[in-house]
């Protein structure tokens, strides 16, 4: 505040000087124009005098000149007169203006000192006050530490006193805790297995009853109002040859030839001995398909030499494009699906090259879209939403040669960026049971999508992953406690167990088959699904003599 009053008091005698000096300047200004003026009219008078040589004349210019210098003189006075009158005012001013301004800050620096007064006598009670209750949090405490401390000697007189009573029941009873606690354990047990079994039959019973008949209805009409045919693939294509010298110039001077190939298509070209054919190995379907076109096309060209396998691929490549905008419309053309992306008809168009268990997907998608579509109807619910989900279900496998993660988790994120119904994005992520369905639609997705799946002829499995999958399916029947043999039959879609009946009873088959179902869901993947039963059988035999 200080600082400010002195720069204020320096900006005001800097106004006096600078309006001094101004004053003084047009002071000087006015007897110089007074001086230049009368000298003028001496001079001009001082010619017509010498012209004329008339004396009387020169007399009255001479009286001129005079009265000129006085009126001079006298401007001059008062233009001095007029500064000093000037400067007293602004002086006067300034003094005024510097007396308010030490006015306002003694005022300014009152009203601050009072406000410091005021919030040191605030901290002051607030020291007091926080005192005060740090005192009484201390009184607490100790009181707090005694009742703990009175706590915990009750606490080992009520333990001692358990002691006491529990060797008092072990000799009354003759049993020790651990035997009795088992004892307890058993009897909860065999009650509530007991319990839980008929319970669990009785809700089984009646859901059959209740769902079992309409169920059977709403599938078998859709099966048989939806009856297509199947496509299975292979994961590698076969090119036939006119002949076996076409071999040697698919492979080229210096193999030139078959490297071009396999690097504009990024597949693999295997030659071995069988006649007139080469195979193509790729995991990708899109890039098999577009080396198949180009050699064939090379073939029929006959011209075999690097720059014409690119020209090839680059058509070929292009002509699969234009295949897969056209079969993804399709798809959604069969299926009456309207307002679908561009991009996801791509994607769609894509699964035409995909196989799962050598079924075609394209034709497994279309085939779930209109059975979920047809239960759907049966069950009044929106048949074009679950067509639409149907179709979508398995788009992740378009893409999952390309990006890491599970078509269900690829085929989500496609949904979601391409701004899908939320029903479907759940019907994709749910139809392999990875996430609880939130709707009926998803849950006739999955169904349509295991109905498609158990088909007969529909997949098909190499012998590798069969033999696999049913011993794994034993091993973990014969894991459980009590089994005795288990026997995967009907291809792996049913396994029969045999219990031992002094191990397992009647009420415990029920939660050991559920266990076992619980296991095989957890530990396999197979599709479709399969069926566990449990054999429980007791002989008697006696020899007549």
């Amino acid at each position: 505040m200080g600082s400010n009053f002195r720069t204020y008091i320096l900006n005001l005698e800097n106004k006096i000087l600078e309006v001094s000096t101004i004053e003084l300047w047009l002071a000087i200004l006015l007897i110089v124009i007074a001086f230049v003026v009368g000298a003028l009219i001496s001079v001009g008078f001082s010619v017509l005098y010498y012209r004329k040589g008339m004396s009387a004349k020169q007399q009255k210019l001479e009286a001129d000149v005079a009265k000129a210098e006085e009126d001079a003189e006298r401007v001059i006075g008062e233009a001095q007169k007029n500064a000093e009158s000037r400067k007293r005012e602004l002086l006067l001013q300034a003094k005024e203006e510097i007396t308010n301004a030490r006015l306002d800050l003694e005022k300014d620096v009152r009203e601050r000192k009072s406000e410091i007064a005021r919030e040191r006598n605030r901290l002051e009670q607030k020291e007091e006050s926080l005192n005060r209750k740090i005192e009484a949090m201390e009184q607490k405490e100790s009181a707090l530490d005694s009742r703990v401390s009175d706590v915990m000697a009750l606490e080992e007189k009520a333990k001692e006193l358990e002691r006491q009573k529990v060797i008092e029941l072990e000799k009354v009873s003759g049993l020790s805790v651990s035997d009795a606690r088992n004892l307890v354990l058993d009897a909860a047990q065999r009650e509530y297995s007991h319990d839980m079994a008929v319970m669990l039959k009785q809700m089984e019973e009646q859901a059959k009853a209740e769902a079992d008949k309409k169920s059977r209805e709403i599938v078998v009409n859709a099966i048989q109002r939806y009856a297509s045919d199947y496509v299975s693939e292979v994961t590698v294509s076969v090119v036939s040859l006119p002949n076996d010298e076409m071999k040697g110039r698919i492979i080229g001077r210096e193999g030139r030839n078959i490297r071009a190939i396999e690097t504009s298509t990024g597949v693999d070209i295997i030659i071995d001995d069988t006649p007139e054919a080469v195979i193509l190995s790729s995991f990708d379907p899109i890039r098999r398909e577009i080396a198949r076109l180009t050699i064939e096309r090379l073939i029929l060209d006959g011209r075999i030499h690097p720059a014409r396998i690119e020209e090839m691929s680059h058509k070929a490549r292009k002509e699969v494009n234009q295949t897969i905008k056209q079969e993804g419309e399709r798809a959604a053309f069969d299926t009456g699906i309207v307002g679908l992306n561009p991009e996801i008809i791509k994607y769609l168009g894509r699964l035409r090259y995909r196989t799962s268990y050598g079924q075609n997907v394209l034709q497994h998608s279309i085939e779930v879209a209109w059975l979920a579509s047809m239960m759907a109807a049966e069950l009044g619910l929106d048949e074009m939403l679950a067509r639409r989900a149907g179709l979508l279900h398995d788009i992740g496998k378009a893409a999952d040669f390309e990006l890491e993660g599970s078509h269900i988790e690829l085929g989500a994120d496609i949904a979601r960026r391409y701004k899908e119904n939320d029903t479907v994005i759940n019907a994709i992520m749910s139809h392999h049971g990875d996430v609880e369905p939130t709707t009926e639609i998803a849950v006739l997705v999955a169904a349509a999508d295991a109905i498609s799946a158990a088909r007969p002829g529909a997949r098909r499995e190499n012998m590798e992953t069969y033999v696999k999958r049913i011993q794994k399916l034993e091993e973990i029947a014969t894991s459980f406690d009590g089994v005795e043999k288990a026997f995967a039959i009907q291809a792996g879609r049913e396994v029969r167990v045999i219990v031992s009946p002094d191990k397992v009873s009647d009420d415990d088959m029920i939660l050991r088959a559920r266990d076992i179902c619980k296991r095989i869901e957890e530990e396999l993947d197979y599709p479709g699904q399969i069926k566990v039963n449990i054999i429980r059988e007791t002989r008697a035999s006696d020899v007549a003599k």
